[in-house]
Formats: structure tokens, sequence, C-alpha cells
């Protein structure tokens, strides 16, 4: 399959990412309700935490069993790959940490009447959409690497893979999408399309190149490496929304919302598996 058809493949999964967006312009305004839709994207993104571990540890897993069982094989591949994964997460979470303290700070200095505010369409001034902006790039380095599943198995001639892969990704990311901009519903501003057809490109966008490169070779460390970026910086967002959580209140809120938001995810999740039976 050439990279234009692979191309093709991963901006269908990547595109439904568009359909959760508008939650962003609900403008909804009573704590209730914030509250369930911060609960539910944190639902989500547990489930994707859990999804791309699952799938970063298993190539490390698979380099250990070997180096352990096969007396004639070298520990440097488990120890390679087992750095890449540790190493991923922790530039994923501490860099994203030192970049939304950062931007924080940057976004003090900066008069939010201004109507350039720091000429961004992102408007990364303000902490709503400074957090939508940041589980866009976590939930973009997941997608990256799902881009690269698709392409790979697009590569090695395995099409009804590739087909039932880009099926259950295009559901992930029609949830995904969703989680993206749940926190600016009922924030000061309602965000304008141009704000969230950007955050669904960071988002999305990287599906589409996952899949072209994953059609030009096959690499366990590079899928291994943006998992775990991945999995760091959706465990600083958690965090996060963890926080926003527990300023809104609404305990049972918060528990019903993850529950909601898990549910959704590992639906998904097995009709992927069901579709691939």
């Amino acid at each position: 399959m050439n990279l234009t058809n692979a191309a093709i493949l991963g901006g269908i999964a990547g595109v439904t990412i568009f359909l959760g967006l508008p939650i962003g312009r609900l403008g909804a305004r009573a704590v209730g309700v914030r509250s369930l839709l911060n609960a539910i994207t944190i639902g989500v993104l547990l489930f994707l935490l859990w999804d791309v571990l699952t799938h970063a540890v298993e190539p490390v897993e698979t380099a250990l069993t070997k180096a352990a069982l096969d007396h004639t094989a070298t520990w440097w591949p488990f120890i390679g790959l087992g750095s890449l994964f540790l190493g991923g997460i922790i530039v994923g979470l501490v860099g994203l940490a030192a970049y939304d303290t950062w931007i924080g700070a940057r976004a003090k200095l900066i008069d939010p009447n201004i109507t350039d505010n720091g000429g961004s369409i992102l408007h990364l001034h303000e902490p709503a959409s400074r957090l939508a902006f940041l589980i866009a790039v976590g939930i973009g380095l997941h997608n990256f690497s799902e881009g690269l599943a698709i392409g790979q198995s697009a590569a090695s001639g395995e099409l009804s893979l590739a087909v039932v892969l880009v099926v259950g990704f295009a559901l992930h990311n029609a949830t995904e999408g969703f989680g993206i901009t749940a926190p600016l519903a009922g924030g000061s501003r309602r965000p304008s399309w141009g704000q969230l057809a950007l955050l669904g490109l960071i988002g999305g966008g990287p599906t589409v190149v996952g899949s072209i490169l994953g059609g030009l070779f096959v690499n366990d460390a590079l899928a291994i490496t943006f998992l775990a970026l991945a999995a760091g910086s959706i465990i600083y967002v958690i965090i996060q929304l963890l926080g926003v959580a527990l300023k809104l209140g609404r305990g049972y809120t918060l528990y019903w919302g993850i529950l909601i938001g898990l549910a959704a995810g590992f639906a998904t999740d097995f009709i992927v598996t069901a579709a691939g039976v």
C-alpha cells in the first residue's frame, strides 16, 4: 500500500476527533454540569492511560522475556527499550509540567483585556484554554502511535487489520475530541471555531503523520517513545483535572463522571476487539 493510501486511512481515523469538539461551545454555567464534563474527561483519559501503558510495555516485556529465557540473547534490547519507556514518561510528565508553569507565568504578564492576547488563537493565557491545549498535546502523542500501528499494518499487507484499527481508533477519537474541549465548556469566553479546529489538528493530525511513517518502516523504539511521552503527559493532565474537580466539589458527580468516561473508552475498545475476532 502506498503512502497516500496510508495517509487516507490515518485521516479517517483522526478526523472523528472533530465530532466532540463543539462541546466546548455549550457555555454551560451550572457547577454540576461543569463538574460532570470535567469528570467524564478524567475517565476518558484514565482509559487512554491504561491503553497507552499496555501497548508501550508490551515490547519491553517481550525483550525481557527473551533475555531471561534465551541464554544466547543479550540484555541490551531490554535495557534500551526499558530506558526509552521510563525516559519518555519522565520527559512527558516533567516536560509538560515545566511548559505549563512557564506559559502560566508568562500569561500573568499579559493583560487579558488586550485583544491580541499574545497573538495566539489558542488563548493560552486562560487556564481553561491552556488545559484544553495540554490535553490535545497528550492525545496527539497517543494518536501518533496509533497512526504508526495503522501504517505498519497496511505496509505489511494486513489490510483487514488496518481497516479494523481505523474503525476502532476513529471511535476512540470521537470520545477524545470531547475530552479536549470539555474544560472550555462553561468558561468565561466561548471558544472560537478557529480555536476548536486548531485543537482538533493538534490532537488528530498526528494520526496521519504516524500512518505515513508507519508505512515507511516498523520501529518498536519509535512507538515506545511516543507512547511513553503520551503516558507522561496524560498523567499530568489527569492531575490538573482532579484539581479542578476538587475545586468544583460535587463528590459523587466526580465518581459517576469518571465511570462514564471509563465506560465510553472501554466500550469502543471492546467493539474493536469484537470486530477483530
